[in-house]
């Protein structure tokens, strides 16, 4: 019979906090790549998390994210500046303006439109305040 040594509790501790950021991370990607076709998730915040969760959790993931052709100059516009470049920030604004233009159209309820407009407004206002950075 063989004897198994023990894991000690911090190396465990260790284990599971990995685990636990490579989750978050995979969440927080997923939601990121949805909202690329959905235009009510933003994309950049949900990437710009995945590459922290994954400097907790994974070097081999957050090196693949910062080295992506799409969302690498994302990260690093924001890690180093903490900048949204300029054609970002259109494109966001045009879709947030985009979803609720259909909301408007499509007959959504004058309360419904009351809180898209203040989420939507807010989103808008946060991107468009950031540093364009250098790209």
């Amino acid at each position: 019979m063989t004897q198994e040594t023990p894991v000690p509790p911090r190396k465990q501790r260790r284990a599971l906090a990995r685990l636990a950021w490579n989750v978050a991370g995979g969440i927080a990607l997923l939601l990121g790549l949805i909202g690329i076709v959905l235009p009510v998730l933003p994309t950049t915040p949900f990437v710009l998390l995945a590459a922290f969760c994954f400097s907790n959790g994974s070097p081999r993931m957050r090196h693949w994210l910062v080295n992506h052709a799409v969302f690498g100059p994302l990260i690093a516009d924001w890690e180093a500046h903490g900048a949204i470049a300029k054609p970002i920030k259109r494109l966001s604004c045009s879709i947030m303006a985009g979803v609720f233009l259909v909301s408007v159209i499509a007959g959504v309820s004058p309360m419904v439109l009351i809180i898209q407009a203040v989420c939507l407004g807010g989103a808008a206002t946060y991107v468009l305040t950031r540093p364009d950075g250098p790209r």
